[in-house]
């Protein structure tokens, strides 16, 4: 076994890596470039080195400087993680010659699999269905509408070496296919430093499942069931699940013997993972062989409780697999959300800046639930420009899939996330949705649900009750504990008011709030019994167990709410109980009220006084400030070109410049025609978020 490997990665990949790495008893080295100066993976490892300049291909991508770290600390071995070098022929081969085990598959299944022209080449030889495309190099636009056409639209432009969303493309018609081409062509450099391209047909309404190979050096390979990946946005996959709700087991065995056959064609040893689309009658279409480890991978191993990461390193040290496809058993259900630093509100543009808060649910492990989160990030740390926006990827298990789904539900309400847009409300909102719930998924899922971008959830009417009248004994625990502290200094304690109106959603609910003392009280038969001071019985001796603070709540339509919790003022988050629901609220003051974000809503909470809402009402609605007239940066980015000039007449939908942020191009276009009257700004420039790009007339 190895005595020390170098990881070379960075964030939670990383992090990932050295936590199974220490746990074998194996030293590690961490790389970084200056964005990564004091990251967490650099604290983690037992060496770091530093690598270079932030862009990745002036630090984690140049072989050089890798093998360079290498030798620096006498590594005798190397994880690529995912992304950057991971599916790198050359660098393989550079690890080779050096002597120095790549913990990944060899240098030739590499360039068979992982170059998707020719893994589909391949695929179509060893009998595995494939899509209908153009497999050859397309030389230009021309050439690709050319071909688009031939196949037949719609069409996903593809870059040859990509992954994780980049370089990718759907294309509906010529227009979108030029475009398309080019900007894939631009990623595929950035990202992979290789701009080949390639097209192929896109199957409409298809699932993405994905098959988790694993194969040692002498000739063993198993697959470890499925990964249902369908709810992506930009082709880049947000919520995974193991098992797929869709897969029968006749299915899942095809696809998993189709991708141990493909994986014994070209010699595979390592983990890997084979992708295929799945049609509504469960036909199956391989895609591309992923040789490296999945970022989707914990799901795995939360259903077959086996650690991919250590069999990856033991693989590489020579190691043969320990169990036989028989012993391949698949447990319970797992969950993997993405929160990512994107703003959902903003069409899930990138947002880089500080963590200002960062506080994850606690993970546990239990005999009916598992919260598992894998992150490279702590609270101050900073969100570059120059990386994945990816923060961390909590997980759930549960005995079933609604248990997974509920573990994951609870999990999301208590992570707290500040300082940056990111996709939790986002998360949250699919999590309750109807379909999701029901396993009706396509990889069309986001773009069917919200076509008009997310706004918000919005929560039943039951739910607002309850957030109602928490947020009445919300203001009441602040108003009395502002009333014992002005008594303290003034020696004269005003009065607490009992009566609100709440303002929430547009609805108003007038409401009366009393405080109770519960208590846990034991009967002289020794019965524990939960009452409230309402509700105690002075004819049976009780003893008071513990005592706790309660507020019941009267709304004006008859209903009576009990709100049981310990939130105190400057609490940020709350778990209550309110009308014998739990609840897990995130909190924060606002001037009369309240900010709770909950299940992907995000609600201004008015508790007034009766008086102080007549008064509310008459106040006049601030306007926000008319910028119709201008194209602002929705994002924090380099602008790489600018497609119009000044006194263009633009018509509505037509691109007006590309902004690149996260390694992702963003186009930009007219809501409406216009005309040009301005620009603010040229190619290479660096933008804030709302900055001016332009003006029209």
């Amino acid at each position: 076994m190895f005595n020390k490997i170098l990881i070379a990665n960075r964030g939670e990949i990383a992090c990932r890596v050295i936590k199974t790495a220490r746990k074998m008893g194996i030293g590690t080295v961490a790389v970084y470039s200056d964005a990564d100066d004091g990251a967490m993976h650099m604290r983690m490892a037992d060496e770091a080195v530093h690598i270079g300049p932030p862009p990745a291909n002036q630090s984690y991508i140049v072989i050089d400087r890798i093998m360079d770290a290498i030798r620096q600390t006498g590594a005798e071995a190397v994880h690529p993680g995912y992304g950057f070098l991971s599916e790198r022929a050359e660098f393989a081969e550079a690890l080779d010659a050096a002597g120095v085990a790549f913990i990944g598959p060899p240098k030739g299944a590499i360039e068979a699999m992982g170059d998707k022209i020719t893994s589909k080449k391949l695929a179509a030889e060893a009998g595995v269905s494939t899509v209908p495309g153009y497999m050859g190099l397309i030389a230009d636009a021309d050439e690709a509408v050319k071909i688009a056409a031939e196949i037949g639209y719609p069409v996903m432009i593809k870059a040859s070496a990509g992954g994780g969303g980049k370089g990718m493309r759907i294309a509906w018609n010529e227009a979108e296919t030029r475009e398309g081409f080019q900007s894939s062509k631009n990623e595929a450099s950035a990202s992979f430093g290789d701009d080949r391209i390639f097209i192929e047909k896109f199957v409409t309404q298809p699932r993405h499942i994905e098959i988790q190979v694993l194969g040692d050096k002498h000739g063993n390979v198993v697959y470890l069931g499925e990964r249902e990946c369908s709810i992506q946005r930009r082709n880049q996959k947000v919520i995974e699940e193991a098992p797929s709700p869709f897969l029968d087991e006749a299915t899942r065995r095809a696809m998993g013997e189709q991708s141990v056959a493909l994986a014994k064609a070209v010699d595979y040893c390592s983990a890997g993972t084979v992708e295929f689309i799945v049609d509504g009658d469960r036909n199956f279409y391989f895609l591309e062989m992923n040789t490296r480890l999945q970022v989707e991978h914990p799901v795995t191993e939360l259903i077959t409780g086996l650690d991919l990461v250590e069999q990856m390193i033991r693989v590489a040290a020579g190691e043969k697999l320990t169990f036989t496809q028989d012993d391949v058993k698949l447990n319970g259900w797992a969950m993997e959300s993405r929160l990512y630093a994107e703003d959902p509100y903003r069409n899930f543009l990138p947002s880089i800046g500080r963590l200002t808060r960062y506080r994850p649910p606690a993970e546990e492990r239990t005999e009916t639930s598992v919260v598992r989160n894998d992150t490279g990030v702590e609270e101050g740390g900073e969100i570059s420009r120059f990386y994945d926006p990816m923060i961390a990827k909590l997980c759930s298990w549960g005995p079933d899939r609604a248990g997974a789904i509920e573990v994951m539900r609870g999990a999301l309400d208590a992570f707290e996330v500040e300082g940056i847009g990111h996709n939790l409300p986002f998360v949250q909102a699919v999590m309750d949705h109807s379909k999701f719930i029901a396993g009706d998924i396509s990889t069309a899922f986001i773009a069917e649900e919200y076509p008009e971008g997310f706004a918000g959830a919005e929560l039943d009417a039951a739910t607002l009750k309850r957030i109602a009248a928490g947020a009445a004994a919300m203001r009441l625990v602040t108003v009395r504990r502002e009333s014992r502290i002005s008594g303290t200094l003034s020696g004269h304690e005003r009065p607490v008011p009992g009566d609100w109106v709440v303002t929430v959603a547009g609805e108003e609910f007038p409401v009366t709030t009393t405080r109770l003392i519960t208590g846990h009280v034991r009967t002289e038969e020794g019965e524990e019994l939960t009452l409230t001071s309402k509700g105690r019985d002075p004819l049976k001796p009780q003893i008071l167990i513990r005592g706790e603070g309660a507020v019941q709540v009267d709304i004006a339509d008859g209903e009576t709410m009990i709100v049981e919790g310990d939130w105190t003022p400057g609490d940020t988050v709350t778990r209550a109980m309110i009308d014998d629901v739990p609840m897990t609220v995130k909190v924060a003051p606002l001037t009369e009220g309240f900010r709770i974000r909950y299940r992907g809503a995000d609600l201004d909470v008015k508790v007034r006084t009766p008086r102080a809402q007549e008064l509310a009402r008459l106040m006049p609605v601030k306007l926000p400030p008319d910028t119709s007239k201008m194209l602002l940066c929705p994002m924090p980015g380099l602008v790489v070109s600018i497609n119009v000039e000044v006194g263009d007449e633009v018509q509505e939908g037509q691109a007006l410049c590309t902004v690149e942020a996260m390694k992702m191009e963003n186009v930009l276009r007219a809501e409406r025609r216009a005309v040009v009257k301005s620009i603010a700004c040229e190619p290479g420039a660096s933008l804030a978020v709302d900055a001016v790009i332009m003006e029209f007339e």
